[in-house]
This record gives structure tokens, C-alpha cells and sequence, in this order.
């Protein structure tokens, strides 16, 4: 064959080698379309409107007004604003450590060899996947002060029964306990990351005389904090958007105990019709979630350790 030929062939060979993958490409991204127009006009694009509804007043019914920086103004002194936002940190506060300090515990006691564990791991991740409008009713009978399940095992105890949801001093506790009974969602990611621990390290320290408690404090709690960071990080983020369990148990009561943010948020939008403001307050929110992952990961390089 002669130069002239070979070069004729290589130059084909490259026509159809790039012809193919121009195909597979095409191919790959008709298959993505349907995902991409949904994430642009349901996500990206509400999510660029939002910003510019924000600088504005519009009640949803006539036209959007341009009023600039002012509804931020006015989420620095609303008096509301602030008893939803201490609400909402109080909740984190005490939901996200115990959630976290649970799932381990729970997770350790689902990794170990047993028969039927399996169906043990089901039961307990089972409420975790309860539709959240149902498990808020079923709490709600639970916390009933007159006949509900926790009054009754108090008075079988011989305590006196409590008001528990229609208590203000009461109500932000009982929803933290209805949040812990999901606490098995986060058992999966917890189990995975004790199944990843290496058997030697354990048998090593055996060897070397230490105990259970020496295993888990030098051992498993350091490999397992990536793990830890993650669902610190992913529940602080879920705890600041808690919603259903506030407005179908108390609509934000008593006397606004449990007004969290995203519940006034939705206030303002689609009771007050001020479509404005609560485009300011999302954003508001984002800004602090935002603010709050970056100051996770930060100290995250100082407490989280990665085999690599």
C-alpha cells in the first residue's frame, strides 16, 4: 500500500472514529434531555427568579414592584423572623447531635453477626421512610394529653400527665423526639461505614491487650468520622427546612414555640400573599446554610480523618 493510500485510510478511520463518538454523544445527551429541561426550568430557573422576586413586592395577583434591598430590611426587624429563626436553631441544636449520636449507636448494634439481622435492620429503618403527614398524626395522638400513648405510660409510672404539643415550654421538645423516630434513616450510611473498617485493625488491637472501649474510641470513631461529618453536615442543612411535623401537629404554636423559619416563610407566601419577602427570607436561609457548610468543612480539616 502507498503512503498516499495509508493516508487516505487513516484519514477515513478518523472520519468514522469521530462520527461515532459525535453519535454517542448526541445519543447522550437525548437521554439526559428530559433531566436537563427539568432541572432548568424547575430548579435552576425558580431558583434565578427567586433572586429577583426578592428585590421586589408582589403579592401575586398584580404587578411585581421594584423596591430594591428593602425587603431585607424588614427581615432584620421582624419580630416574627427572629422567634422563627431562634426556634429553628434551638431545634438543630438538640436534634442533629442526638440524631447522629443514635444512628451510630444504633448502627453498632446492627453490625454484628446475628441471625435475622436483616430483618431487624428493616424494622428499625422502616420509620424513616413514613410518608411525613402520617407520622405527624401519628405523634399527635400519641403526645393527645387526654388519652395519648406517652400519657398513659407516665401514669403507669406514676408521674403526672403532661400538655406535651399544647405546652410552649413542651412543644419544641415533643417535635425533636417525633424527629428522633427516624433516626433509623441514618443507619445505612452508618453500617457502610462500619463494614469498611478493616477486621485487622480490631484483631491487632486485640492482640495488643486493648479493650472494647479502647477498640471503639482509637479505632472505629476515628475511621468513622467522615462518615459522622457528612450526617452532621446533610442534618444541620434538613434541620433548618423542617416544616411538615410544625404545620400539621401545632401550625407553629403555642403562643408561636414552634414557629420555625420555613414555616413563616410559607406565611408570608401563601397566606400574607407577600411573595416578595419570602423570596428574601429563602434566600436569606441559603446564605446561612451556605455560610454554615463552609464553616463545617473548615473545621472539618481539623477533627475529620481520611485514611488517603
Amino acid at each position: 500500500m502507498t503512503a498516499n493510500a495509508q493516508a487516505d485510510t487513516s484519514r477515513g478511520l478518523g472520519l468514522s472514529r469521530m462520527s461515532w463518538r459525535t453519535r454517542e454523544a448526541i445519543d447522550g445527551y437525548l437521554m439526559a434531555l428530559p433531566w436537563i429541561i427539568g432541572f432548568v426550568c424547575l430548579t435552576a430557573g425558580p431558583f434565578i427568579a427567586s433572586m429577583g422576586l426578592s428585590l421586589t413586592k408582589w403579592d401575586l395577583l398584580t404587578k411585581a414592584k421594584w423596591i430594591g434591598f428593602a425587603n431585607y430590611g424588614k427581615l432584620l426587624t421582624d419580630k416574627y423572623v427572629r422567634i422563627s429563626a431562634y426556634n429553628t436553631v434551638f431545634y438543630t441544636l438538640f436534634l442533629v447531635p442526638t440524631q447522629v449520636a443514635l444512628a451510630l449507636c444504633l448502627s453498632l448494634a446492627l453490625n454484628i453477626n446475628l441471625k435475622g439481622i436483616r430483618i431487624y435492620r428493616t424494622l428499625y429503618y422502616l420509620p424513616s421512610i413514613t410518608p411525613a403527614v402520617a407520622s405527624a398524626m401519628l405523634w399527635l395522638m400519641i403526645f393527645q394529653p387526654e388519652f395519648g400513648l406517652a400519657n398513659y405510660v407516665l401514669a403507669s409510672l406514676g408521674l403526672p400527665k403532661l400538655l406535651w404539643l399544647l405546652d410552649p415550654k413542651l412543644a419544641k421538645p415533643a417535635l425533636i423526639i417525633m424527629a428522633l423516630s427516624g433516626v433509623g434513616g441514618g443507619t445505612p450510611i452508618m453500617l457502610a461505614g462500619l463494614q469498611g473498617i478493616p477486621v485487622s485493625l480490631y484483631e491487632a488491637a486485640e492482640i495488643d491487650g486493648a479493650g472494647r472501649w479502647h477498640r471503639f474510641w482509637r479505632i472505629t470513631l476515628p475511621l468513622m468520622t467522615p462518615v459522622l461529618f457528612f450526617s452532621t453536615v446533610t442534618g444541620i442543612i434538613g434541620s433548618f427546612q423542617v416544616f411538615t411535623a410544625s404545620y400539621i401537629a401545632t401550625d407553629g404554636g403555642p403562643q408561636n414555640a414552634t414557629l420555625f423559619y420555613v414555616l413563616h416563610l410559607y406565611r408570608n407566601a401563601f397566606e400574607n400573599f407577600k411573595m416578595g419577602l419570602s423570596c428574601a427570607m429563602a434566600w436569606m436561609l441559603f446564605v446561612v446554610l451556605l455560610i454554615l457548610t463552609i464553616l463545617q468543612f473548615w473545621l472539618g480539616q481539623k477533627w475529620v480523618y481520611y485514611e488517603s
